[in-house]
Protein backbone atom coordinates (compact mmCIF):
# COMPACT_ATOMS: atom_id res chain seq x y z
CA UNK A 1 0.00 0.00 0.00
CA UNK A 2 1.22 3.43 -1.04
CA UNK A 3 1.98 5.90 1.76
CA UNK A 4 -0.62 8.15 0.20
CA UNK A 5 -3.49 5.52 0.64
CA UNK A 6 -2.50 4.83 4.03
CA UNK A 7 -2.45 8.15 4.99
CA UNK A 8 -6.30 8.30 2.79
CA UNK A 9 -7.80 5.18 5.01
CA UNK A 10 -6.69 6.79 8.27
CA UNK A 11 -9.34 9.58 7.91
CA UNK A 12 -11.89 6.80 7.10
CA UNK A 13 -13.91 4.78 9.25
CA UNK A 14 -14.44 1.47 7.63
CA UNK A 15 -17.39 0.62 10.38
CA UNK A 16 -19.34 4.06 9.62
CA UNK A 17 -22.10 4.50 7.68
CA UNK A 18 -22.09 7.99 5.72
CA UNK A 19 -24.24 10.71 5.37
CA UNK A 20 -23.91 11.88 1.35
CA UNK A 21 -22.63 15.45 1.95
CA UNK A 22 -20.10 14.10 4.77
CA UNK A 23 -18.67 11.25 2.86
CA UNK A 24 -18.18 13.97 -0.38
CA UNK A 25 -16.25 16.36 1.94
CA UNK A 26 -14.35 13.39 3.41
CA UNK A 27 -12.79 12.26 0.22
CA UNK A 28 -12.41 15.64 -0.75
CA UNK A 29 -10.15 16.38 1.96
CA UNK A 30 -7.96 12.98 1.95
CA UNK A 31 -4.59 12.90 -0.07
CA UNK A 32 -4.92 12.76 -3.39
CA UNK A 33 -3.32 11.47 -6.46
CA UNK A 34 -1.70 13.44 -9.17
CA UNK A 35 -4.37 13.76 -11.50
CA UNK A 36 -7.83 14.77 -11.41
CA UNK A 37 -9.54 11.57 -10.08
CA UNK A 38 -13.26 10.30 -11.08
CA UNK A 39 -15.86 10.07 -8.28
CA UNK A 40 -17.47 6.34 -8.58
CA UNK A 41 -20.26 5.38 -7.04
CA UNK A 42 -21.18 1.64 -6.43
CA UNK A 43 -24.67 0.50 -5.48
CA UNK A 44 -25.58 -3.07 -4.50
CA UNK A 45 -29.14 -4.20 -5.27
CA UNK A 46 -31.38 -6.23 -3.01
CA UNK A 47 -32.07 -8.88 -5.56
CA UNK A 48 -33.03 -12.88 -4.68
CA UNK A 49 -30.62 -14.76 -6.71
CA UNK A 50 -33.43 -15.94 -9.30
CA UNK A 51 -34.16 -12.27 -10.05
CA UNK A 52 -30.62 -11.38 -11.27
CA UNK A 53 -31.46 -12.25 -14.74
CA UNK A 54 -33.77 -9.51 -14.58
CA UNK A 55 -32.35 -6.26 -16.75
CA UNK A 56 -31.87 -3.00 -14.88
CA UNK A 57 -30.96 -0.83 -16.94
CA UNK A 58 -31.26 3.06 -17.90
CA UNK A 59 -29.57 6.07 -18.51
CA UNK A 60 -30.29 9.63 -16.29
CA UNK A 61 -28.80 13.03 -17.12
CA UNK A 62 -25.96 14.04 -14.65
CA UNK A 63 -27.27 17.66 -13.66
CA UNK A 64 -23.30 18.70 -13.56
CA UNK A 65 -22.36 16.06 -16.07
CA UNK A 66 -19.19 14.01 -15.45
CA UNK A 67 -16.62 15.80 -16.28
CA UNK A 68 -15.29 13.83 -18.81
CA UNK A 69 -14.79 14.22 -22.07
CA UNK A 70 -17.25 12.15 -24.40
CA UNK A 71 -16.26 10.41 -27.99
CA UNK A 72 -19.76 9.64 -29.53
CA UNK A 73 -19.90 7.10 -32.10
CA UNK A 74 -23.04 6.92 -34.71
CA UNK A 75 -24.01 4.05 -36.40
CA UNK A 76 -26.52 5.49 -39.07
CA UNK A 77 -26.96 6.06 -43.10
CA UNK A 78 -27.66 8.48 -45.82
CA UNK A 79 -28.86 12.01 -45.01
CA UNK A 80 -28.68 10.91 -41.36
CA UNK A 81 -24.76 10.78 -41.66
CA UNK A 82 -24.42 14.83 -42.30
CA UNK A 83 -26.92 15.34 -39.33
CA UNK A 84 -25.06 13.00 -36.92
CA UNK A 85 -21.82 14.99 -37.81
CA UNK A 86 -23.73 18.73 -37.37
CA UNK A 87 -25.02 17.42 -34.32
CA UNK A 88 -21.58 16.90 -32.98
CA UNK A 89 -20.77 13.30 -32.90
CA UNK A 90 -17.17 12.60 -33.13
CA UNK A 91 -17.33 9.28 -35.26
CA UNK A 92 -20.00 8.86 -38.00
CA UNK A 93 -21.19 5.35 -40.41
CA UNK A 94 -22.79 2.63 -41.33
CA UNK A 95 -21.60 -0.59 -42.87
CA UNK A 96 -17.99 0.78 -42.73
CA UNK A 97 -18.03 1.59 -39.27
CA UNK A 98 -20.17 -1.91 -38.48
CA UNK A 99 -16.55 -3.82 -40.25
CA UNK A 100 -13.82 -1.28 -38.71
CA UNK A 101 -15.14 -2.27 -34.86
CA UNK A 102 -15.38 -5.67 -35.79
CA UNK A 103 -11.54 -5.14 -36.44
CA UNK A 104 -10.72 -4.06 -33.16
CA UNK A 105 -11.59 -0.12 -33.35
CA UNK A 106 -13.36 1.18 -29.94
CA UNK A 107 -11.88 4.65 -30.09
CA UNK A 108 -15.29 5.95 -28.80
CA UNK A 109 -17.33 6.26 -25.44
CA UNK A 110 -20.96 6.26 -26.09
CA UNK A 111 -22.64 4.42 -29.09
CA UNK A 112 -25.75 5.77 -30.51
CA UNK A 113 -27.88 3.68 -33.62
CA UNK A 114 -30.86 4.53 -35.75
CA UNK A 115 -33.13 1.05 -35.67
CA UNK A 116 -32.10 0.02 -39.10
CA UNK A 117 -28.76 -0.26 -38.11
CA UNK A 118 -29.55 -2.77 -35.23
CA UNK A 119 -29.46 -5.65 -37.23
CA UNK A 120 -26.08 -5.03 -38.23
CA UNK A 121 -24.95 -4.74 -34.95
CA UNK A 122 -26.27 -7.55 -33.61
CA UNK A 123 -22.71 -8.90 -34.98
CA UNK A 124 -20.62 -6.49 -32.88
CA UNK A 125 -22.47 -7.96 -29.59
CA UNK A 126 -19.70 -9.86 -28.15
CA UNK A 127 -17.01 -6.41 -28.38
CA UNK A 128 -19.35 -3.72 -27.92
CA UNK A 129 -21.54 -5.89 -25.32
CA UNK A 130 -18.99 -6.59 -22.53
CA UNK A 131 -17.90 -3.09 -22.36
CA UNK A 132 -21.25 -1.55 -21.95
CA UNK A 133 -21.32 0.05 -25.33
CA UNK A 134 -24.49 -1.64 -26.77
CA UNK A 135 -26.73 0.59 -27.95
CA UNK A 136 -30.48 0.22 -26.59
CA UNK A 137 -33.83 1.57 -26.58
CA UNK A 138 -34.10 1.30 -23.25
CA UNK A 139 -31.09 4.12 -22.87
CA UNK A 140 -32.36 5.74 -25.37
CA UNK A 141 -29.34 5.20 -27.29
CA UNK A 142 -31.70 3.39 -30.17
CA UNK A 143 -33.60 6.19 -31.58
CA UNK A 144 -34.53 7.70 -34.91
CA UNK A 145 -33.40 11.13 -33.44
CA UNK A 146 -29.96 11.10 -33.14
CA UNK A 147 -29.61 14.54 -33.22
CA UNK A 148 -31.45 14.71 -29.79
CA UNK A 149 -29.63 12.20 -28.39
CA UNK A 150 -26.17 13.34 -29.27
CA UNK A 151 -27.48 16.22 -27.45
CA UNK A 152 -28.50 14.66 -24.30
CA UNK A 153 -24.70 12.77 -24.09
CA UNK A 154 -23.46 16.12 -24.35
CA UNK A 155 -25.64 17.80 -21.96
CA UNK A 156 -24.26 14.96 -19.34
CA UNK A 157 -26.71 11.73 -19.78
CA UNK A 158 -25.11 8.60 -18.81
CA UNK A 159 -26.39 4.34 -18.47
CA UNK A 160 -26.19 2.43 -15.78
CA UNK A 161 -26.18 -1.15 -16.04
CA UNK A 162 -26.90 -4.09 -13.13
CA UNK A 163 -23.78 -6.86 -13.87
CA UNK A 164 -24.29 -10.26 -12.76
CA UNK A 165 -24.18 -9.82 -9.24
CA UNK A 166 -26.44 -7.62 -8.84
CA UNK A 167 -24.23 -4.70 -8.65
CA UNK A 168 -24.51 -1.30 -10.62
CA UNK A 169 -20.91 0.80 -11.05
CA UNK A 170 -20.28 4.03 -12.55
CA UNK A 171 -18.51 7.26 -12.53
CA UNK A 172 -20.22 10.05 -11.22
CA UNK A 173 -18.37 13.33 -11.20
CA UNK A 174 -14.87 14.67 -10.88
CA UNK A 175 -13.12 15.35 -7.42
CA UNK A 176 -12.35 19.27 -8.48
CA UNK A 177 -16.29 19.04 -8.29
CA UNK A 178 -17.72 21.60 -5.90
CA UNK A 179 -19.35 18.90 -2.97
CA UNK A 180 -22.65 20.56 -3.64
CA UNK A 181 -22.17 19.01 -7.64
CA UNK A 182 -21.43 15.79 -6.99
CA UNK A 183 -23.84 15.59 -3.94
CA UNK A 184 -26.59 16.84 -6.25
CA UNK A 185 -25.34 14.17 -9.22
CA UNK A 186 -24.88 11.40 -6.92
CA UNK A 187 -28.55 11.75 -6.06
CA UNK A 188 -29.88 12.01 -8.92
CA UNK A 189 -28.19 8.94 -10.00
CA UNK A 190 -29.88 6.72 -7.05
CA UNK A 191 -33.38 8.33 -7.83
CA UNK A 192 -32.69 7.28 -11.20
CA UNK A 193 -31.88 3.42 -10.69
CA UNK A 194 -34.77 3.51 -7.08
CA UNK A 195 -37.19 4.66 -10.64
CA UNK A 196 -36.58 1.16 -12.48
CA UNK A 197 -37.33 -0.96 -9.25
CA UNK A 198 -38.90 -4.31 -10.33
CA UNK A 199 -41.97 -4.56 -8.81
CA UNK A 200 -41.61 -7.68 -7.45
CA UNK A 201 -38.76 -6.76 -5.23
CA UNK A 202 -39.57 -6.99 -1.71
CA UNK A 203 -38.53 -4.70 1.27
CA UNK A 204 -34.96 -2.24 0.40
CA UNK A 205 -34.13 -1.81 -3.06
CA UNK A 206 -30.57 -0.83 -2.31
CA UNK A 207 -28.70 -3.53 0.09
CA UNK A 208 -25.16 -0.61 -0.07
CA UNK A 209 -23.97 1.46 -1.63
CA UNK A 210 -20.50 2.93 -1.60
CA UNK A 211 -18.46 6.27 -2.92
CA UNK A 212 -15.11 6.93 -3.90
CA UNK A 213 -12.45 8.09 -5.66
CA UNK A 214 -10.05 6.66 -8.88
CA UNK A 215 -7.25 6.01 -6.66
CA UNK A 216 -9.00 6.38 -2.98
CA UNK A 217 -10.51 4.26 -0.48
CA UNK A 218 -14.08 3.76 -0.57
CA UNK A 219 -16.60 4.98 1.80
CA UNK A 220 -19.75 3.57 2.39
CA UNK A 221 -23.31 5.35 2.41
CA UNK A 222 -26.41 4.91 4.45
CA UNK A 223 -28.40 3.03 2.28
CA UNK A 224 -31.64 3.40 4.57
CA UNK A 225 -31.70 7.08 3.73
CA UNK A 226 -32.68 5.88 0.17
Amino acid sequence: MSKRLAEANKLVDKTKLYDLSEAVTTLKSVPTAKFNESIDLAIKLNLAEKELSQSIRGSVVLPHGTGKTIKVAVFCKDEHAQKAKDAGADIVGADDLVEKVAGGFLDFDTVIAMPEMMKDLSKLGKVLGPRGLMPSPKAGTVTMDVEKAIQEVRAGKVEFRMDKLGCINMTIAKLSFEVEAIVENTKTVIDAIIHVRPANVKGKFLRGISISTTMGPGIRLDASKY
